[in-house]
């Protein structure tokens, strides 16, 4: 089936996964960190202490999520997006409203969430579940939305900034959030039933079973491919997170940096369809122990190169992993431990991304207070996806007689 035929056949199944995963926009760094500035002048917080909050709020979002995420195996998502959309536009609205420094880690678990943590599970869920010979280009369509918000959002926040003050962006945010419900539940009045397609033999992973969220945990090749999870959410976030810093190091305008992301996410956007692409041809289980080597590259090209024409080289390795990320790692999952309990397993998953994105601004930010400098944690950023590469590949290489003979 040709891609154009299979969106239009499955549009509206689709469209409710880039609805959910634009949606959580509103809780991914990429846009917090538009207004790190003003938040840090509006609590008198250093890089530290910011990336300190971030760290705590997103931490304990990633601890609710091992349970919370749990839910997309029980719920419809219709009836379970609408209520995190509900709890979205709330979490906006604390943002927009709150005035106590002590309160902002509440903020942050309440954005993180929702927003990172529990509309973007959701959206990946429903699509290993619903899809499965097109699995692959179905993740990559429906994650169309993040790169969607990070092309859109963070360039138009940042120019209304000159003409609004930053707490109303954050009202607008929550109106957003609520337009949202009623467009996915039209999007899913013939909504599919998860169930009917828990128990084909097609979905069944390693063993020719279905894995429980505990038989996975227990199990070596989760915790080998444990790197790889928390390395991408903790340096990309990172990446982002210190966005305004990072503009100054390297002696350009935030809003010029800001400038370069539309083509950052076009970048991303092009291979993450051809991810999805490659995905249903060879199988996630062959591509993912290669997808951070390019990620090791942009960040090594971050910490050696100056003006734009530099960080665009940077940004395009950062995309190709980018794009990558957005699909084979949830195909991944789907396959090696099926797909009856895949909410579960995969809330697991989305804690330790989570939980990822939760330390790399607090450690990134701490070294910029005792002055080691972006550029110089680079270089070791890089260090690690190298080694979370080898580490995959043995973990691949010790479960490849336990994986789906199709692998």
């Amino acid at each position: 089936m040709g891609t154009l035929r299979f969106i239009r056949e499955n549009l509206p199944w689709l469209s409710a996964g880039v609805l959910l995963t634009f949606m959580s926009s509103f809780g991914q760094t990429f846009f917090i960190s538009v207004f790190a500035g003003e938040i840090r002048t509006e609590f008198g917080l250093s890089h530290g202490q910011w990336g300190g909050i971030y760290t705590l709020g997103t931490t304990a979002s990633a601890i609710v999520m091992v349970w919370a995420g749990g839910l997309t195996d029980r719920f419809r998502v219709r009836v379970l997006g609408g209520a995190i959309l509900t709890m979205l536009a709330l979490a906006c609205l604390f943002m927009s409203f709150n005035s106590a420094v002590w309160l902002l880690p509440l903020v942050i678990f309440a954005l993180r969430f929702a927003g990172q943590g529990m509309t973007s599970h959701i959206a990946v869920v429903a699509m290993s579940r619903w899809f499965i010979a097109t699995r692959g280009r179905a993740l990559s369509v429906a994650t169309l939305g993040f790169s969607l918000g990070e092309a859109v959002l963070p360039i138009t926040f940042v120019a209304l900034m000159g003409a609004y003050d930053w707490r109303i962006l954050w009202i607008a945010a929550a109106m957003i959030s609520i337009l949202g419900i009623p467009l996915l539940y039209s999007l899913l009045r013939q909504e599919r039933t998860p169930q009917s397609f828990m128990k084909t033999e097609s979905t069944l992973g390693m063993e020719g079973r279905h894995w429980t969220r505990n038989q996975a945990f227990k199990q070596f090749l989760f915790w080998f491919m444990i790197p790889a999870m928390l390395g991408p959410s903790a340096f990309n976030t990172a990446f982002f997170f210190h966005q305004v810093h990072f503009a100054e190091v390297k002696g350009i305008s935030h809003v010029g940096l800001v400038a370069l992301f539309p083509v950052y996410t076009v970048l991303t956007i092009g291979f993450m369809m051809l991810a999805g692409w490659l995905i249903d041809k060879y199988g996630p289980v062959r591509l993912f122990p290669f997808v951070q080597i390019p990620i090791a590259v942009g960040f090594l090209v971050f910490a050696f190169a100056d003006g734009v024409p530099g960080l665009l080289v940077g940004l395009f390795f950062l995309a190709v992993t980018s794009g990558g990320m957005s699909t084979i790692p949830n195909a991944f999952w789907a396959e090696v431990y099926g797909t009856g309990h895949i909410g579960s397993v995969k809330a697991l998953v989305a804690a330790v991304i989570v939980l990822g994105s939760a330390i790399g601004p607090g450690i990134t930010g701490l070294g910029i207070d005792l002055g080691l400098g972006i550029e110089t944690q680079y270089i070791l950023v890089a260090g690690y996806f190298l080694f979370a590469t080898g580490m995959m590949m043995i973990g691949v290489a010790r479960a490849r007689v336990l994986l789906p003979q199709t692998t």
